[in-house]
């Protein structure tokens, strides 16, 4: 299995437009973070997760642009904003994206151009599947939604093999971390040092990787807060580290 991540900043982006601090104007390429998004390319199949607004410009340096499906984590802008971007993968078939009902409903809602019964030239073919608590497969790739909670909004995170990838958590519920069990890699938000009352600061994305135990953590979904990549890195223990924009991370399936 592999992990590119195509970008891992938070909605802002970094360096955030009309900001001074030393982050935002770092010529180190690692503090510069695109919004979160993923490709895990699995036995032959390539699944993006998430598809925010720079999709096309992430998609365009990726070192493998070949994409299978998509599974989308929650509906919010940041996530969702690229979708229409997925139109290359899907003139003149399906393209299978993946998510709770209610972000079914919120795809269905934002682009009605898509899914009208008279379809102009060029629109973009989308197959829609509602997700529920249960393990589902894209080809022979088992996935498994992982519910957590961004303030009260319950989002999904996945589980594929042994890696889970979980971002704008704020809560993990008993249950998520029971699913959780014997993973070797995780990859979960920590957008800074400071307390925010709708994702996981850095100490509480650690007190969760203390309890969910992976062989190596990475942290995702980061805004400028977080400090200097290189300097941010040094406070934390030997098996977690930042991720940073098209880093690729290989994982035994």
């Amino acid at each position: 299995m592999e992990v590119e991540f195509l970008g891992t900043g938070t909605s802002f982006g970094v360096p955030q437009i009309g900001c001074d601090c030393e982050v935002c104007h770092s010529d180190d390429p690692r503090d510069q973070r695109l919004r979160t998004s993923a490709i895990v390319r699995v036995r032959g199949i390539n699944i993006l997760i998430d598809c925010g607004p720079d999709f096309r410009q992430q998609i365009l340096r990726a070192s493998d642009s070949r994409l299978d499906a998509l599974l989308l984590t929650h509906i919010h802008y940041d996530h969702i904003g690229g979708v229409e971007d997925l139109r290359p993968y899907c003139l003149d078939k399906y393209f299978d994206i993946y998510a709770q009902p209610e972000v079914v409903n919120g795809i269905r809602d934002r682009l009605p151009y898509c899914f009208a019964e008279l379809r102009y030239p060029g629109v973009p073919y989308f197959k829609l599947h509602s997700l529920d608590y249960n393990p589902f497969k894209i080809g022979d790739v088992e996935i498994i939604p992982l519910p957590v909670y961004h303030h009260k909004l319950e989002i999904f995170g996945y589980r594929i093999g042994k890696m889970a990838y979980i971002t704008d958590c704020k809560y993990m519920p008993d249950s998520t971390l029971e699913k959780l069990k014997g993973i070797d890699t995780l990859f979960i938000n920590a957008l800074r040092f400071r307390e925010h009352f709708s994702h996981l600061s850095v100490g509480e994305a650690l007190d969760l990787i203390a309890k969910i135990k992976p062989r190596k953590a990475y942290l995702i979904h980061m805004g400028h807060g977080i400090g200097l990549h290189k300097e941010a890195n040094l406070s934390l223990p030997d098996h977690v580290e930042l991720a940073y924009d098209t880093q690729i991370i290989q994982i035994e399936d």
